[in-house]
């Protein structure tokens, strides 16, 4: 259990938000430490490895605690990632902010200054981020992701009829890559792909060439080459840094990256970025979208097309107790169905199946919106006699007599299901299933050509879809927690355009960690294919946002000093005067919430021992990238030369280059912005509460408490 004293005579709020995030630091980088929860009533553990379900899991009866769960559910609910950079930063600037106070800063001045200092720090790393074009060109809807290695888990076992086709990966696991921090073990050799480019340059430089004209033989082959991009805005500051080089100085910078590869167009390699330590989760993913692609050109007749990777046709299918050999993906919609309908799904899965979607609950008492009768109330004739219970069989006996007439075996509905009418169409050879999600019945209207109803008595034969198919899948049953015996079954047409990812686990307390994992990588690659940008990832966006605040904070100091030689003569505004005497005090602060967060990562990454030896290898990089000039230019091309050298892996002879690592854009600044915002709000209403003397009445022995996490 972590304990920390909690002084009620300073700020009790930032205090707390400290307590809970350092409570999620094992969650930040790609080699995380889960964590197990137990109750303490019922003594029962829940595994787990994310700051979503770390704070569900907790008690956060505080009102700093609900703000902190209510940010982390925001963050999760729109992105799906980046909570625990979000949890971890608001520990490390609610720290920051403290620090602040204890050095006498005005609060207001915080709340301005750190706000002011997180949006230079947006606009700065605009520089870094690398376009992502054409990545779907050369994809293979018969390849499997190649580029992941799993050691912890066995091969995927593709079912049978998905066309999915699974082949060894033998690329090196990017959990350890991190920017250019990590350890190169053995001699660095270069790949033919490095020597070609530099054998281009140095013929260049034997020929006798004008600086234009260099410049343009630069522009050109970034044009033919996608291992060269010399000029963009994406890599070059703008108006906004009033940033102004020497002709000579760009030319230099030109030369000097432009051997550099600084755009990604390869789908796999992309993948292979984002997954961030999680290989098996993110082979699912890309399995997903390859399958995706091959549906689209089949429903295109195999033209060119351009493909959108559509994560809302995606889902997942949890079966707990099976080995995780036979995890996989496929396409059509896969559920979990009780053994009483083995024996219907086996006489329907040898014949096409006509179908009906209900696009909601399949009651006789449900109505649509705006048309709901008021409950309790029930009107009866006075010269009949209706009995109990009578409206509900005359609903389901003609519900079936519908289903009848238009021979429909199969019925898919949004909402509940009666369990009556389930029953009965059981008996009669048909099969209902409930609950099934609004994406897969507006697939399958697609497909088969159904039109979706609000009530199955008022449907007629345009509304009715044909040839769709229902299989087992694997005929394997799965005994769940309620020790009740299931089986899955597998619903799909020709072309749909919906893919199911089954997710197995021996243990059951990790098949939610388990699907958090796969639903993060799926939606770092949807961000990234969608805003077609990404971040070098690795640290590489956060060393440049603590090397602008630190250059910030100097050009403040020296600033300040000329303010201050002139305050006697011009005192104009106290405020403007403590602006400039704090403002280096608060953005160095929030420059060590970066580094805080630069330390964890590394350490994370399992690449350094300890602290001090991660802060050593930050100041190294911070010091070269000051004296280069351009700090976003030197970081860019440190980064680029992970993909630049083939390294020996120690373990056998083979040769293996280093994948490159890459974050998504918004969900990482929204983060960073959520996560300030956080911790300002409870900053300025920490203020309002303790401002005054009341506080400073209490005795020492009151002035301290406990915070038990």
């Amino acid at each position: 259990m972590d304990c920390r004293v909690i002084n009620k005579r300073r700020h009790t709020g930032l205090q707390q938000l400290s307590s809970f995030a350092e409570t999620g630091r094992t969650f930040l980088g790609p080699v995380k430490s889960s964590k197990f929860i137990i109750d303490e009533e019922c003594h029962e553990s829940v595994l787990i490895s994310s700051a979503v379900r770390l704070l569900e899991s907790l008690d956060l009866t505080s009102a700093v605690g609900q703000l902190l769960s209510e940010a982390i559910q925001a963050q999760n609910k729109t992105y799906r990632t980046g909570t625990s950079t979000l949890l971890f930063l608001v520990g490390a600037w609610s720290s920051a902010a403290e620090e602040c106070l204890h050095l006498g800063v005005p609060i207001s001045l915080i709340v301005s200054v750190m706000s002011e200092g997180l949006n230079s720090c947006i606009e700065e790393v605009e520089s870094l981020q690398v376009p992502v074009h054409s990545v779907y060109d050369h994809i293979d809807s018969t390849e499997t992701f190649s580029g992941l290695s799993v050691s912890l888990d066995p091969s995927l076992h593709i079912p049978s009829g998905t066309g999915l086709v699974q082949k060894e990966h033998d690329l090196k696991d990017v959990a350890s890559q991190s920017l250019a921090f990590c350890r190169l073990s053995g001699r660095p050799v270069k790949s033919p792909q490095l020597f070609r480019l530099q054998a281009r340059f140095e013929a260049d430089e034997n020929t006798s060439q004008t600086p234009q004209t260099l410049k343009n033989n630069l522009l050109a082959d970034t044009c033919c080459r996608k291992s060269v991009l010399t000029h963009s805005r994406h890599f070059s500051r703008t108006d906004r840094h009033q940033w102004i080089s020497k002709p000579g100085e760009l030319l230099e910078q030109l030369s000097a990256a432009a051997p550099k590869t600084y755009r990604c167009s390869d789908l796999a390699e992309l993948e292979v970025g984002l997954s961030h330590g999680d290989p098996s989760s993110m082979r699912l993913v890309a399995e997903a979208v390859r399958l995706q692609h091959q549906n689209a050109g089949m429903r295109r007749g195999g033209h060119t097309v351009l493909f959108p990777f559509d994560i809302s046709r995606i889902f997942t299918c949890c079966l707990p107790g099976l080995p995780d050999s036979l995890s996989c993906v496929c396409p059509g919609y896969i559920t979990v169905l009780s053994m009483s309908s083995a024996t219907l799904i086996k006489e329907l899965q040898n014949q096409p199946v006509r179908v009906v979607l209900v696009e909601g609950d399949l009651t006789e008492n449900y109505r649509h919106l705006g048309f709901n009768k008021p409950t309790n109330i029930k009107t009866v004739s006075e010269s009949v006699k209706v009995q109990q219970d009578s409206s509900e069989e005359l609903w389901t006996d003609h519900v079936l007599q519908v289903l009848i007439k238009f021979n429909v075996n199969l019925v898919l509905a949004r909402g509940n299901v009666s369990e009556g009418l389930a029953e009965k169409c059981t008996d009669s050879k048909r099969l209902v299933i409930g609950s099934v999600p609004e994406s897969v019945l507006q697939a399958f209207a697609e497909a088969s050509g159904a039109v979706q109803v609000a009530y199955i008595t008022h449907m007629n034969e345009n509304c009715v879809g044909s040839g769709v198919s229902v299989t087992t899948w694997r005929s394997v049953t799965s005994d769940t927690v309620d020790g009740i015996s299931r089986m899955t079954v597998v619903l799909k047409t020709e072309g749909i355009n919906l893919v199911t990812v089954v997710l197995t686990s021996p243990v059951t307390a990790q098949m939610q960690t388990k699907e958090d994992r796969f639903w993060t990588c799926a939606s770092r690659l949807y961000y990234a294919l969608k805003e077609q940008k990404v971040f070098p990832g690795g640290g590489a966006v956060e060393l440049l946002c603590l090397t602008h605040l630190q250059s910030l904070a100097g050009q403040s100091v020296n600033k300040g000093n000329q303010d201050c030689s002139g305050w006697l003569h011009n005192t104009s505004s106290w405020l403007a005067s403590s602006a400039a005497l704090y403002r280096p005090t608060v953005l160095k602060s929030l420059a060590d919430g970066w580094h805080r967060y630069l330390s964890t990562l590394l350490r994370n990454t399992a690449v350094y021992s300890s602290d001090s030896e991660a802060a050593t290898s930050i100041q190294c990089h911070l010091q070269n990238a000051a004296d280069s000039g351009s700090p976003s230019s030197y970081i860019l091309n440190e980064y680029s030369k992970l993909n630049s050298v083939i390294l020996n892996s120690g373990i056998s002879d083979k040769l293996e280059p280093i994948p490159r690592v890459y974050d998504v854009v918004t969900p990482k600044i929204e983060a960073w912005r959520r996560a300030l915002d956080l911790v300002l709000l409870v900053l300025q209403t920490d203020s309002e509460i303790i401002t005054g003397l009341a506080h400073t009445q209490k005795s020492s022995q009151e002035s301290e408490g406990f915070l038990f996490l």
